[in-house]
């Protein structure tokens, strides 16, 4: 097996044609002949070119792509049937609470939320479970669960295991390795990583879960269209290398803002004081590019909505450009305010997603924005 590096670049279905370095994209709707393929909606060369890299990527079997993130969450989701209960991160991406509460939930399906960091209490919520959906880490609160431990209790209850990989993606983390069942990814990320497309991802080594998947997908029609898989796999082909300037990026302003006296809570798995220090040893290989911290003075929060020089304040995270985002009135505006006073999403927090520009130059527009503040 060749190292991750080199998968990303040269992974994926050859087309059988002519040979190509870059797949070529087959923008059509239906196939004559009546061999392999006959609608797109179902199956498409271009998209089987990134699922199969996507798959070999992740240590898995199947792959599938999607139209969204929030679209392989509904793929998942779609796993389950009325009178079912799925337990989830209590600290998790607001489109996902959202297709919980208010489209599954209309279904008969009950959804819990628990700290999946803490074991002894997943344990016990796990109890009639027949899913587990977590994030490691968490967004916005970077929390790390010991995903070998969740896998084990899942085995031991029947519980389906999936893992949202989106934060550190295959380079760093294999979640299938640990024992998920399921690793989900919005490939609108890091995936792509060019801000220029929106996708999703499912993969699994369970042939029952892939072939209700593949009904799922094909009955829903959110596969990704030919187009957008290319987009995706073009944006794999330097995933390593980005992911390494992501990290060497979120290094250096973790160990700025952890030392700005304007700065309170600073979030990054890879700081010392991380609390999920343990784990992130044993099963991943990196930290990604986001870092959380809160500002001490709620006057800095309409400064730093204003963006920098080079930081932009949007939405979103794992392109090739700095973003800076509100998670309060942004990605987890939708969650009830007592949840996200639990968590510890409060006016004061902001996300930050780590670009490709040069440390120094992020640091410096950083310390602008914080220090030019009234």
């Amino acid at each position: 097996m060749f190292e991750k590096d080199t998968l990303s670049v040269i992974g994926g279905k050859d087309c059988g044609c002519f040979d190509p370095i870059s797949p070529p994209i087959f923008q059509t709707s239906t196939f004559g002949g009546g061999e392999e393929y006959s609608y797109s909606r179902i199956s498409n060369p271009t998209r089987d070119a990134l699922q199969n890299c996507l798959a070999e990527l992740e240590n898995g079997r199947f792959a599938f792509a999607f139209s969204s993130g929030l679209a392989a969450i509904n793929a998942v989701l779609s796993l389950v049937k009325q009178g079912d209960k799925v337990l989830l991160s209590d600290d998790l991406y607001g489109g996902t609470y959202r297709i919980a509460a208010n489209i599954f939930s209309k279904y008969g399906i009950a959804f819990e939320f628990c700290d999946t960091q803490n074991i002894s209490e997943t344990e016990k919520r796990l109890d009639g479970a027949r899913l587990l959906l977590a994030e490691s880490p968490t967004n916005p609160m970077m929390k790390v669960a010991d995903l070998k431990e969740l896998a084990s209790l899942c085995r031991g209850k029947g519980v389906i295991f999936a893992v949202d990989n989106t934060f550190l993606t295959p380079i760093f983390q294999n979640p299938l390795l640990l024992g998920a069942d399921i690793v989900i990814h919005s490939a609108t990320k890091y995936l792509s990583g060019h801000h220029d497309t929106v996708a999703g991802a499912v993969v699994t080594n369970d042939e029952a879960i892939a072939l209700q998947l593949t009904a799922i997908s094909g009955t829903l029609g959110n596969a990704l269209s030919p187009f957008d898989s290319w987009l995706v796999l073009r944006g794999i082909r330097t995933l390593s290398l980005r992911m390494e300037r992501h990290q060497e990026n979120a290094f250096a302003a973790a160990h700025f803002l952890s030392s700005h006296p304007k700065v309170g809570r600073v979030i990054y798995p890879g700081l010392a004081e991380h609390e999920g220090q343990r784990e992130r040893r044993l099963q991943s290989s990196g930290f990604g590019g986001v870092v959380t911290f809160d500002v001490n003075d709620l006057s800095l929060v309409k400064r730093l909505k204003k963006g920098g020089k080079i930081i932009k304040f949007a939405e979103s995270l794992g392109g090739f450009r700095t973003l800076i985002t509100h998670p309060l009135t942004q990605t987890h505006a939708s969650l009830p305010q007592e949840m996200r006073e639990r968590i510890g999403i409060t006016e004061r927090l902001f996300r930050l997603s780590l670009g490709l520009e040069n440390g120094r130059d992020i640091v410096a527009d950083l310390k602008e924005m914080l220090d030019g503040c009234d």
